[in-house]
């Protein structure tokens, strides 16, 4: 049974989700015959890099897109013809994927070398797709530059890192680079429901959006968490999710909010023993809790975000955090935010991880 990140990996440019200048731009350059020989995608684990990587093989090789003009007009494989097939099954043997964390020596990029310079056995070009590039030695670097200057014709390099900065600077700039932003949380929950939709899966939305936080801008990462949580339970509930990540849902980090401004001690207190008594990341916590207060302050200073905001988040959470910002009192909240930054340091390495947050709200509210 394949797993549903592989089920659900895009066929199509167009369902390539939270990468839409990038998408529109290599959907032009197919429109118009102008593929590049050399790519370099970077930016967040599982925001699609490999999977656009092999979009464009497709593309490049795609049969019916070669053969009729009105269909190349699209910019899109058809995902029907023996190439299309072939490249999504994983047989195609002129695409070749290369784990740079494991073939990375001088020797390993001689052979593709060597295999780039003989033509496609099947299609018109050859693809090679290098994952985490930034692992490659410094030979294999300065071997890789030199079939990146003087390409074979029928050879596309598409080079993939989640560390940029690791890449040395001859070998990007001989590449079209493209920069893969982490996909909004709403984007993220919209394809879950779709893929629960389709697997006839029962599940609360607000278990949906904590497997979403809970990714970090990752399809892969929220697909892969789904399909754990649905192999071990019949419904995929907040509590099965808080379990299984050890993080709380928004809504225990809001009521908590809700506590602090209307200065109920006693009554936050006990909202993050229960947390910790629950068995959740009480560090991890206090992490969301900090994040939450940031977006709160910065919607209080700067109402415009409140667009930003409703492309990244629920409309419920953005409705909640206007709640909250207009509630807050300003010095006193940044006070505390400062107070739980200097708790989530000191929470990181002491045995007693909810003491620092215990006693960050004590002095603050007992103060305030």
């Amino acid at each position: 049974m394949l797993a549903l990140y592989r089920k659900y990996r895009p066929k199509r440019f167009e369902d390539v989700l939270g990468q839409e200048s990038i998408i529109r731009i290599i959907k032009n350059a197919a429109k118009t015959d102008r593929l590049s020989h050399a790519y370099l995608f970077y930016g967040a684990r599982g925001s699609g890099k490999t999977t656009t990587a092999r979009l464009i093989a497709k593309i490049a090789n795609c049969q019916k897109r070669l053969s009729d003009p009105e269909f190349k007009k699209l910019g899109e494989p058809c995902n029907t013809c023996q190439a299309c097939i072939e490249i999504d099954s994983g047989n195609a043997m002129d695409i070749i994927e290369i784990d740079a964390a494991s073939t990375r020596g001088i020797d390993d990029i001689r052979s593709l070398k060597e295999g780039a310079l003989l033509s496609p056995s099947s299609y018109t070009y050859k693809v090679f797709i290098i994952d985490e590039v930034h692992q490659l030695s410094k030979d294999a670097f300065n071997a890789l530059l030199k079939i990146l200057e003087e390409p074979p014709r029928h050879a596309i390099f598409i080079l993939a890192t989640t560390e940029y900065d690791k890449v040395p600077p001859t070998v990007a700039s001989r590449a079209q680079r493209f920069h893969f932003k982490k996909v909004p949380l709403k984007e993220l929950v919209d394809k879950l429901k779709k893929i629960v939709s389709e697997e006839k899966i029962s599940f609360d939305e607000e278990a949906l959006e904590l497997i979403a936080a809970g990714a970090d801008g990752s399809f892969r990462d929220a697909e892969s968490l789904l399909d754990q949580i649905a192999a071990m339970e019949e419904t995929i509930s907040v509590e099965s999710v808080e379990r299984i990540l050890g993080r709380v849902a928004f809504s225990r980090v809001s009521d908590l909010v809700d506590l602090i401004i209307t200065k109920d001690l006693a009554g936050a207190l006990a909202n993050i023993n229960g947390v910790h008594e629950d068995g959740h990341n009480i560090v991890q916590f206090a992490k969301d809790l900090i994040h939450y207060y940031r977006r709160v302050l910065a919607i209080r200073f700067s109402p415009k975000l409140e667009h930003d905001f409703r492309q990244l988040y629920t409309s419920r959470e953005v409705d909640t955090i206007l709640r909250h910002s207009k509630s807050i009192e300003e010095k006193a909240t940044i006070a505390l935010v400062k107070a739980l930054i200097v708790a989530y340091t000191e929470m990181r390495y002491s045995p007693f991880a909810i003491v620092p947050l215990e006693l960050a709200l004590i002095e603050n509210l007992k103060t305030s």
